[in-house]
């Protein structure tokens, strides 16, 4: 499992809506609310052996209502 971050940013006033919506899909490992460009600060694991990244995104994250733009990182090695 590969751990991947997204930082999404919000329409305003939609971030709680937006947290809710990626709760209840239930994809999510751990995600906060950030300050700066992006409202909120998630980190996934993708089975990179069956799924896809960036379909993995597409499907289920980029989709959620409320969404405006996001940014995706990639890791590599964990110390």
């Amino acid at each position: 499992m590969r751990a991947v971050f997204v930082q999404l940013q919000c329409q305003p006033g939609k971030t709680y809506e937006v947290a809710d919506t990626l709760f209840e899909r239930e994809i999510v490992s751990e995600l906060y609310s950030t300050s700066g460009d992006y409202d909120l600060l998630m980190k996934i694991y993708v089975d990179e052996e069956s799924q896809d990244i960036g379909k993995f995104i597409n499907d289920n994250i980029a989709n959620v209502p409320g969404i405006v733009r996001s940014l995706t990182t990639l890791t590599f090695k964990a110390f």
